[in-house]
């Protein structure tokens, strides 16, 4: 009677302990990296940075504020004679800057391009946050292999611990074995422990880059697949994908027109002055000026400086593309060089898959089988398990490596 009490009381636990862990949703790595598309507050920040870019260029169109002024004229200081004719006015002014229509235009250009600038350190800012996000994935599903693993070698021990103690008083197990299958046991229940902890980081860093609270918990798609190694690029492909890339050749054009806008320089502005003028004498008539005005940029004395600002902006433009060649020429050689680290790491894993595991599998098999059987003795089982643990944990430990090396050739590629 009582052992049946036992046995619901373990199937209820098991029962909610499944209805707890189907509770917990499943997130796809898919759905991972849109919710940081959406949600990162880094992200959002460029996002907001452009936007004020767009919105000055709104205004960049707009010419200076007009200027009000009132005053006198050829009026007399106090305590001096009254003349006969009395020439002093009342004064009122308006005068308005008219910049040069291309300039204005010019410098809205230039202004949007500050836009483009920011929306491609955008997409460069995601790539990065994509790679984190794929490593924390990754090692958590890695991590999820490991806890199957240990929870195996916990039962497996757990298995031959109470097989060693039930044989020990009939003479068929040492006690030394028994204190060994405990020390391992131990270890198992340790490793498991670090394992759950390390976990728990990943869901935490996981929330952060998702913009979500540390609390949150889901569960990772564990079928995820590692990258597939396709035709290596060229270098024109791989210009047209890396947002870095993109970045630069956003800035250049950003610098282009704003060498632009500074050659338009010696370009004249204009300017209009009105003076409407009132004699103190009301018998004197009413006069006005009305003025024109135009600059001169082209004169010496002040050609020099757009012309020496227009030189340095050249220079830094050829510094950029040189800068943009040699980071082209990086990536194209860092891509050719992970293709062939991805490749031996996938043909190590494959090799754990199909021959070390499964070999080492058998021997455990036969050595347990033989120790079931009074033909061997537990050292001999614990041995064989601890040469098959030592493969799983170093195979994942491979998978790991090719799941990160996979991250970072896609980051290379900007994938």
């Amino acid at each position: 009677m009582t052992s049946n009490i036992k046995l619901y009381k373990t199937v209820l636990l098991l029962l909610l302990g499944t209805v707890a862990y189907a509770q917990t949703p499943v997130m796809s790595l898919d759905s991972v990296l849109n919710r940081i598309s959406h949600d990162n507050s880094m992200l959002q920040e460029f996002e907001y940075r452009a936007r004020a870019q767009n919105a000055m260029a709104k205004g960049a169109r707009s010419q200076m504020a007009p200027m009000v002024g009132a005053g006198v004229f050829m009026y007399p200081y106090p305590g001096q004679m009254k003349m006969e004719e009395d020439d002093a006015m009342y004064m009122t002014a308006i005068e308005q800057d008219i910049t040069n229509p291309a300039k204005l235009k010019a410098r809205e250009k230039y202004q949007l391009s500050k836009a483009a600038i920011e929306e491609a350190g955008r997409g460069m800012t995601f790539n990065q946050l994509r790679a984190q996000a794929k490593t924390a994935y990754f090692q958590w599903v890695v991590l999820e292999k490991k806890k199957s693993v240990l929870l195996e070698n916990q039962r497996i021990m757990q298995f031959m611990l109470k097989l060693s103690k039930v044989r020990y008083p009939y003479n068929q197990s040492s006690l030394g074995s028994i204190y060994k299958a405990e020390g391992r046991l131990g270890e198992v229940e340790n490793m498991l422990t670090m394992t759950n902890s390390e976990m728990e980081m990943k869901n935490i860093q996981l929330n952060m880059l998702m913009n979500l609270p540390p609390e949150n918990r889901f569960q990772v798609d564990t079928t995820v697949q590692a990258t597939v190694l396709a035709v290596l690029p060229d270098t024109s492909s791989i210009s047209a994908a890396r947002s870095d890339i993109r970045q630069i050749d956003r800035t250049i054009e950003s610098m282009q027109l704003n060498l632009r806008l500074e050659n338009l320089q010696r370009k004249p502005d204009f300017g209009i002055r009105f003076e409407n003028m009132m004699p103190r004498d009301r018998m004197m008539p009413q006069s006005f000026t009305l003025m024109g005005m135009v600059s001169i940029p082209i004169a010496p004395w002040s050609s020099k400086m757009y012309k020496a600002n227009a030189t340095a902006m050249n220079l830094e433009i050829q510094g950029m593309r040189k800068g943009r060649e040699n980071l082209l020429n990086e990536a194209r050689n860092m891509v050719a060089s992970m293709a062939l680290e991805l490749q031996a790491k996938r043909t190590q894993v494959q090799n754990y898959e199909k021959r070390i595991i499964p070999a080492l599998r058998r021997n455990y098999e036969t050595t347990l089988l033989g120790y079931e059987q009074n033909t061997g003795q537990l050292p001999q089982v614990i041995d064989a398990w601890e040469a098959l643990n030592m493969a799983q944990m170093e195979y994942l430990n491979n998978l790991e490596q090719l799941y990160l090396i996979g991250v970072n050739y896609e980051k290379e590629l900007e994938k």
